[in-house]
């Protein structure tokens, strides 16, 4: 028996805000000074060092729920299978459901059972809960269902990874372009087939105050008195953590798959910041003794965006069913999926199509 994934969806935001859309933020350092620099120079820098041309966001209607569901719904529809048949329904994000005009987190009730009240499902057995694990939400959530799976409590199980950032940012924080929005949804079924997860790792780091380089704090901004909290990030400390750690992680995860590292086809990682996950996976090859290759890693960052637990099922999805930027995958295929987030988190998944 193997632990595949059956079904696939995605939910792309509508509304589309460009680099240029910030040329008028009054952008602010952590002391809540103005840069030296206009925001033509920032807004450049920031497109050589994150790749980001432009990213998503959801309409003011919609919530993180409203977006899981639709996600869901594609990934039940494409695995062909009756709702009521999941044993399970995990949706991983960080910031609950926000309304358009409030930063209020709402996480009651867990946006899992709103999900499954959205689809309408009637068997008390499909149990429904939240995961809050940072970026590596989503595959840490597949993680888990897998041992669901593979321990005999499920059959099939629903993962979402959904977040809307857009709702949590400081605009006067220069990082604020960085965050958009998504929702990526997988069934996750034992079955016959070969293949599926060949093995996974996870990695917590906290001893060197780790666990404080991505957090919600308060704006840049001194004039704000009305004490809402927003993402933050110390960038630099994210950035070298994530090269020192993040590519023995996935080798870690592989080797223990005994899989060659070429006979990688793709890796998924986290779609965080362009140069960084190109290091990342340059550094991983690095540790082979080989060189990555050019058609290794599929990026969508450029128009999507960092949407946190959203980016790594988003992108698998586009590249499964539409050849995304000219990516295929086919059965028998061996990918891997990486992450790296708030926590400090790390996980992998080397899965077989």
């Amino acid at each position: 028996m193997s632990y595949k994934i059956t079904g696939s969806g995605c939910y792309l935001p509508t509304v589309i805000k460009k680099n240029k859309a910030f040329l008028g933020h009054s952008f602010l350092d952590n002391q809540g000074k103005k840069f030296d620099v206009d925001n033509e120079t920032i807004i450049d820098k920031f497109n050589s060092i994150t790749g980001i041309d432009e990213r998503k966001y959801i309409s003011s209607e919609l919530k993180t729920s409203d977006i899981a569901h639709h996600a869901a719904q594609k990934a039940i529809e494409d695995a062909d299978i009756d709702p009521e048949t999941l044993d399970y329904i995990i949706v991983a994000h960080n910031f609950g459901d926000i309304s358009g005009d409030s930063k209020q987190i709402d996480t009651l009730p867990s946006l899992a059972s709103r999900v499954k009240a959205k689809l309408k499902i009637k068997n008390p057995k499909c149990v429904a809960y939240d995961i809050l694990f940072g970026c590596p939400g989503w595959v840490e959530a597949m993680i888990q269902a897998n041992a669901f799976i593979k321990a005999g409590m499920a059959k099939k199980c629903l993962v979402i990874g959904a977040d809307a950032l857009s709702r949590v940012v400081d605009v006067y924080d220069r990082d604020s372009m960085i965050y958009a929005d998504g929702a990526g949804a997988t069934i996750l079924e034992e079955t016959a087939d070969e293949g599926g997860i060949l093995s996974h790792s996870t990695l917590t780091y906290t001893a060197e105050n780790e666990a404080d380089f991505i957090f919600y704090g308060n704006s840049y901004d001194s004039k704000d008195l009305n004490d809402d909290k927003f993402i933050k990030m110390q960038g630099r400390k994210v950035y070298e953590f994530a090269l020192n750690h993040v590519p023995a992680a996935m080798k870690q995860c592989l080797d223990q798959a005994n899989v060659d590292v070429d006979d990688l086809k793709k890796i998924f990682i986290h779609q965080a910041n362009k140069k960084m996950d190109e290091a990342i996976v340059k550094r991983f090859y690095r540790l082979y003794k080989k060189t990555m290759r050019e058609d290794i890693l599929p990026m969508n960052i450029e128009e999507f965006g960092n949407s946190s637990v959203a980016t790594v099922p988003t992108l698998f999805d586009l590249v499964l069913k539409q050849n995304y930027k000219g990516h295929s995958l086919n059965k028998g295929d061996i990918i891997l999926f990486a992450s790296v987030g708030a926590g400090m988190n790390i996980n992998a998944i080397t899965y077989q199509i």
